[in-house]
């Protein structure tokens, strides 16, 4: 059975082979996903995110759990890349118009490092914020989906979200990637099993004029642009889609920390 919903900025498909009981356990787990967006959207003025770019600065902000294990994988992520994966960079994309106009007005904005968990729910920030967890966000939302259609006593399946999509069960999926210079063409990447795939492009961006690039460098500031694809694998969706942006940046698919988090990258250059 495949259900598709809109969730996240993209269309989210949950594909299960146990019919039987699939019907609620596939509800339960587009549930899962919207709380997510709901806890940690951008655009959402009453999402957590929105109050820790808002307050943390000011005051402790309290936390759900699911966000306080998003901006710790964050917090790791940007340590073991030395600085190039940080998602303390919504200010850029606000000022390129890519993000709604949610941030303060100060010039000195932290990153992800400024975040301190006073407890393991409460944080603080030594500077204002404009934290934006999209991409990562939306890898932990597959996750918790999968979680989720497991509890229910799902042992196959798969959950795809636009570029984040992960396979569970004993039964390997093909994998089909873009092709950067042709977008509408499909590339066949091998099989995976039991693990999640995540993919960067400017796909569609780079191809027309009056798209801009969504993917900002933290030491520069700038909009970055570049041709290939890159997709890392990795056993949680979550860490997949942070380390892509790690190898986008840095355009090096050897890069060290992907060993720290039993991950591999591939790039598909444009042909």
């Amino acid at each position: 059975m495949i259900r598709c919903k809109p969730l996240l900025g993209t269309f989210v498909e949950i594909t299960v082979e146990d019919e039987a009981v699939c019907s609620n356990a596939i509800e339960q787990a587009f549930d899962s996903m919207a709380q997510v967006q709901l806890l940690m959207g951008f655009h959402n003025p009453h999402s957590e995110l929105y109050r820790i770019n808002r307050d943390s600065h000011v005051k402790p902000v309290r936390i759900h759990p699911w966000t306080a294990q998003v901006l710790s994988t964050a917090q790791a992520v940007h340590r073991e890349s030395i600085g190039i994966f940080n998602c303390g960079v919504g200010q850029r994309l606000v000022e390129a118009g890519l993000l709604p106009k949610h941030c303060h007005k100060e010039h000195v904005f932290g990153g992800i490092e400024h975040i301190q968990f006073m407890e393991p729910h409460l944080v603080h920030s030594d500077l204002p914020l404009c934290l934006d967890l999209g991409g990562i966000a939306k890898g932990f939302a597959v996750d918790v989906a999968v979680q989720t259609l497991q509890a229910q006593g799902i042992e196959q399946g798969s959950v795809n979200a636009g570029g984040d999509f992960r396979v569970f069960g004993n039964q390997a999926q093909a994998i089909h990637i873009r092709n950067p210079a042709q977008p509408h063409e499909l590339f066949h990447l091998g099989a995976l099993q039991e693990g999640a795939i995540a993919t960067s492009s400017l796909y569609f961006a780079r191809r027309a004029s009056q798209s801009l690039s969504y993917m900002v460098h933290p030491s520069s500031q700038q909009l970055i642009d570049f041709s290939p694809s890159y997709s890392v694998i990795a056993k949680e969706c979550i860490y997949a889609d942070a380390l892509t942006k790690v190898i986008a940046i840095s355009g090096n698919t050897t890069h060290p920390c992907l060993a720290k988090f039993s991950a591999q990258a591939i790039a598909v250059m444009a042909q």
